[in-house]
């Protein structure tokens, strides 16, 4: 046994477990408000307790743990504790990365472990709907500030004509749109398009039409509990699939639905998750991040219904392009790469 290495994992078994404990910290800062306050300006825990309303002794303890973490600074000379213009940027903008909402879906997700560890001898699956419900509402705001960085300055120019149907006036079917934020920017973005989004999930649907509504977009927005191979309407000059694809139980069956759904010069926008196609390329922190979270959220749910699939998070291209190549799709091109994601132009 060589020691050295053992010493070298388990350090990196005291950074895991670390991050692991310390997510619950984050999502008290994020439930709380508590990156917002401190992103005001630097403070001692005593006044930061006034700032925010909070016991000062907990505050202590959660500002010590996010300065060990790297979350946040301290200034030794004056006992205060605040934020850089890069953490408050991560942390307190939600039009930033908003990183704090994705451990709302860890420790949402998490808290499904009982079911998933059965699931592992049973092969039975466990539906997004049965969740916790951090699941849903940290998926809207995690992914949501890079669809308003993405999504109408870059991957809409980037599709053949679609910007130029969707200013004229076009009409839009977005799918699995979860809490609605994908289709309230496209109708924002293009005054002229009708939108409607659609989703299996009735209380996130609910959700939806209410952000609609607190948007001033619902004229020209409308929502229906439905899934992606039964959604209502054909004709559509855009449909559009943000990081669901590879969630569900019969993706062909979509696939084909969304074949009929579109006219004759339609295009499907796809985004999905960015992974190589060796398996061992994706063994880097965004592949074990992919992972973890298909093991949990995105393989169950594709277990949990119809079709004999389930893809999983880390699918890869080729199993895009074969996928809508047998729905009927002539073409299928990569317009835009994330870290994160691939962005897909399919048509007819």
């Amino acid at each position: 046994m060589d020691h050295t290495r053992v010493t070298e994992f388990l350090g990196r078994f005291v950074t895991d477990l670390a991050a692991t404990e310390a997510a619950g910290s984050v999502v008290v800062g994020n439930r709380l408000g508590l990156y917002r306050a401190l992103a005001r300006g630097p403070a001692t825990p005593q006044v930061f307790a006034e700032r925010t309303g909070c016991h000062p002794r907990y505050l202590t303890e959660w500002l010590r743990g996010q300065a060990a973490g790297g979350y946040i600074t301290y200034d030794p000379a004056t006992g205060e504790f605040s934020l850089t213009e890069e953490q408050a940027f991560c942390l307190a903008d939600p039009n930033g990365p908003n990183v704090s909402a994705a451990f709302l879906i860890a420790l949402g997700m998490l808290r499904a472990e009982p079911r998933i560890t059965e699931a592992f001898r049973t092969g039975a699956g466990v539906g997004w709907h049965e969740h916790h419900e951090d699941v849903f509402a940290g998926c809207d705001a995690f992914f949501r500030p890079g669809y308003v960085a993405e999504l109408v300055p870059n991957w809409i120019p980037a599709l053949d004509g679609v910007e130029a149907k969707l200013i004229g006036g076009g009409r839009v079917a977005d799918l699995g749109c979860g809490l609605g934020s994908s289709s309230v920017l496209l109708a924002q973005a293009y005054p002229r398009t009708t939108i409607a989004g659609s989703d299996y999930h009735a209380e996130s649907i609910e959700l939806a039409r209410k952000n609609a509504a607190d948007a001033g977009v619902a004229d020209r927005v409308r929502f229906e509990v439905a899934t992606a191979q039964t959604f209502s309407g054909d004709g559509y000059d855009l449909v559009t699939m943000f990081d669901c694809l590879h969630d569900m139980g019969d993706p062909l069956g979509a696939a084909q639905r969304v074949r009929q759904a579109l006219a004759p010069d339609g295009t499907w926008l796809l985004v999905e998750p960015n992974a190589a196609e060796k398996v061992e390329d994706n063994f880097n922190p965004v592949g074990r991040l992919y992972y973890s979270a298909s093991t949990f959220l995105c393989l169950p749910n594709g277990l949990s219904q119809p079709g004999g699939y389930a893809l999983g998070a880390q699918a890869g291209e080729a199993a895009i392009r074969e996928l809508v190549t047998d729905a009927g799709f002539s073409r299928c091109r990569v317009v835009a790469r994330t870290a994160f994601n691939l962005v897909y132009e399919i048509r007819l």
